[in-house]
């Protein structure tokens, strides 16, 4: 009983060694390898509190001729460690190009993004194996403390033009300032 006890740990642990071995650095991002049966076009980064956020990954030509169908799943997590559930988007393809969009919600610490690859023999492949490819926002709570741009170190940073009519009250007093230069001048003169 001892050895077949011994003999699940060990392969458990073998299991799990490659989901330890690709956890991210925070702040970096997790970017396909050369080997994958595609690669990268254009991806926003890092991705915005409530901004759109896009890729666009186009499919290798051998994945294309061998009639290879592709998903992209993503899953959005937030800086209070919640993940939302793996969703599949609805890709706009174009012979071996897919492109997707979402918008992140406000204190998301990341986008986690996998392709699932289908083969003609009806093989799945997930890429990357075990873990997701990431993208970082702009202010994230990662290993107990903050990052990213938009991060003061206690926290995000508040964005002035995301009060409303912080630049309409500027524009009025600038205005106004004017005004009471022009009609002082035109007073002074008679």
């Amino acid at each position: 009983m001892r050895k077949v006890v011994l003999t699940l740990s060990l392969v458990t642990m073998m299991f799990l060694a490659p989901n330890t071995i690709a956890a991210s650095e925070p702040g970096v991002d997790v970017n396909p390898e050369s080997n994958e049966p595609f690669s990268i076009i254009e991806r926003d980064t890092p991705s915005v509190d409530n901004e759109k956020w896009s890729l666009t990954i186009e499919m290798s030509q051998d994945a294309y001729d061998n009639g290879t169908t592709f998903e992209i799943v993503t899953q959005i997590c937030t800086n209070d460690g919640v993940c939302d559930p793996p969703e599949i988007m609805n890709a706009d393809i174009e012979d071996r190009i897919h492109s997707i969009s979402l918008t992140p919600p406000s204190d998301h610490t990341y986008v986690n993004w996998r392709v699932k690859a289908l083969d003609s023999d009806g093989n799945k492949t997930n890429y990357p194996h075990g873990d997701w490819f990431k993208t970082w926002s702009t202010c994230y709570y990662s290993e107990g403390s903050w990052g990213g741009s938009d991060s003061d170190g206690d926290g995000c940073a508040e964005k002035s033009e995301d009060v409303p009519g912080f630049t309409l009250v500027y524009s009025i007093m600038a205005l106004s300032a004017a005004f009471a230069l022009i009609t002082r001048r035109q007073y002074q003169e008679k």
